[in-house]
């Protein structure tokens, strides 16, 4: 006789239980896996949710981690949408992956849907031999099916710190690059290497190809997809000005997402773990602007008593789909999986899977 199949108890259950509860019940849960669980947290994530990670860091490298430790049966990604998708995807050992809210997902990466890439790709076959002509690079801020439109394609992924080893493994292939989803790493990568404005253009998928000229796509050698960051966008040269104003001799340090007039004005620019390390690393006594999402900031600023750190504007730059990955989603899907019944599964279908670890793979190789 089959056991009757586990039903999961409902998130409902979990909203007025208090913080503390929530807390003393994940450790339970945690215990009650007996080591079958790995808990990732995010960079980014909120202190009540990153305090029961196994293993903090950027999406990939945390992906990577858990795929080394095959191990632990579960991976519970405290994450985004994107980042529980890689982890399945470079997962060798039947991981199951979770994802414990499921509306936890990443503005930027929604901004190139596969529609819209599609489209371009043909819009572009239009004007140019487009797989001789054209490498596809995709960042890993993306969805699975456009890491896999990648494989297919000849292409390959990038991260915010191997970018541009990726952008001249593009150029040694083919005269073009197709650069989605973020405007702004792409661009500020570009900048670093020396390439004219004039051979750059943005594609804004809302347009016919992409709200540009035939001859302008001809005599580009970046095409740069319109999309961003909607924390990293926050910051302004203006807070720049007013933090090298009022304190004489602070470092400011950025990641590559920002805008490019942001960029250009930064001492240090680089991934969230370069920004980490580079703080750690400073004398004592630094004064540092940092310019990326508020949790990793804030974090710095407990952890690094001998310096002083600040957020570089003077607006709440929160990663507001992370944050929908509280206590209460963390301690229920633990809960659940205690009990024998999985919530919240990320699963790429095969296919998908097999072509996007083509475009990882190669990136790997780059690196």
């Amino acid at each position: 006789m089959k056991s009757a199949a586990v039903e999961a108890v409902p998130i409902t259950e979990y909203a007025s239980v208090p913080a503390e509860e929530l807390f003393e019940r994940t450790v339970a849960a945690k215990k009650a896996l007996g080591g079958r669980a790995l808990i990732l947290g995010h960079n980014y994530q909120r202190d009540d949710v990153i305090v029961h990670a196994d293993l903090r860091g950027d999406s990939l490298l945390l992906s990577r981690l858990a795929a080394d430790r095959s191990q632990y049966p579960y991976v519970v990604f405290c994450g985004v949408h994107f980042m529980a998708e890689t982890a399945d995807i470079v997962s060798r050992s039947g991981q199951t992956v979770i994802l414990p809210d499921l509306a936890a997902g990443c503005s930027m990466a929604d901004m190139a849907a596969i529609e819209q890439v599609d489209q371009c790709w043909e819009e572009l076959g239009r004007v140019l031999r487009v797989e001789e002509e054209v490498m596809p690079a995709v960042y890993v801020n993306s969805a699975a099916i456009l890491k896999a439109f990648c494989g297919e394609h000849g292409g390959i992924t990038c991260t915010s710190s191997n970018a541009r080893a990726v952008m001249e493994w593009c150029w040694a292939g083919r005269e073009k690059i197709l650069f989605f989803p973020d405007e702004h790493l792409g661009r500020n990568v570009a900048n670093s290497m020396g390439i004219p404005r004039e051979r750059m253009i943005v594609w804004d998928p809302f347009l016919p190809y992409g709200g540009n000229t035939k001859e302008a796509i001809r005599n580009a050698t970046l095409i740069l997809w319109k999309g961003h960051c909607s924390v990293h966008q926050m910051f302004q040269p203006a807070h720049v000005e007013y933090f090298r104003n009022t304190y004489p001799g602070i470092q400011v340090a950025v990641h590559p997402e920002c805008h490019e007039d942001v960029v250009n004005q930064a001492d240090v620019v680089g991934s969230t773990e370069c920004l980490i390390r580079t703080v750690k690393q400073a004398p004592a006594g630094t004064l540092w602007a940092v310019g990326t999402e508020l949790n990793l900031v804030n974090r710095l600023k407990q952890e690094e008593t001998d310096k002083r750190v600040f957020f570089l504007s003077s607006t709440v730059c929160r990663c507001a789909t992370m944050f929908r990955i509280d206590a209460a989603h963390l301690c229920w899907s633990l809960e659940n999986l205690a009990r024998g019944c999985v919530v919240n599964r990320i699963s790429v279908p095969d296919d998908d899977k097999a072509l996007a670890r083509v475009a990882l793979d190669r990136m790997m190789a780059v690196s």
